[in-house]
């Protein structure tokens, strides 16, 4: 019995969850959030100001603002399947999705994702169809 009692203490002490006090809420509380730029839809604008940095393990939370200049959206599939959607949050409706391809606005407004960084990386965020630059922020997640 005692080889393995020392084994699970071997096993409890190399686990990365132990070297972490997440608190009650685990890797949802808000100890393990991080901050993220907005993006901005509009026509002819740039989405962001630059490239964007993020830690796996950590909570964040996307704010898109569309001007209702067009109908625009956005899509990354590659990002999207990278991190776990909490949820989405448009005009004060929470909603849970199983995952997100991409979103769209028709017309002028505020939507949320808070999401949980996963698997290391580098994604983007595009205008679909777009070519330029400035229509597509690239993403790291580390």
């Amino acid at each position: 019995m005692k080889p393995f009692a020392l084994a699970a203490a071997l096993v409890i002490a190399a686990c990365p969850v132990a070297a972490h006090d997440f608190g009650f809420a685990g890797v949802l509380s808000n100890t393990n959030t991080g901050e993220m730029p907005e993006i901005t839809l509009s026509v002819g604008k740039p989405l962001a100001d630059g490239p964007i940095t993020l830690k796996s393990g950590m909570l964040y939370e996307l704010e898109i603002e569309a001007d209702g200049s067009g109908e625009l959206g956005l899509e990354g599939p590659g990002f999207f399947r990278a991190i776990w959607v909490n949820e989405v949050v448009v005009n004060g409706l929470e909603i849970r999705p199983y995952g997100v391809e991409s979103v769209e606005f028709d017309e002028e407004g505020t939507m949320e994702i808070e999401f949980l960084a996963i698997k290391p990386g580098q994604y983007y965020l595009k205008i679909p169809g777009s070519t330029g630059e400035s229509q597509r922020v690239d993403i790291t997640i580390q």
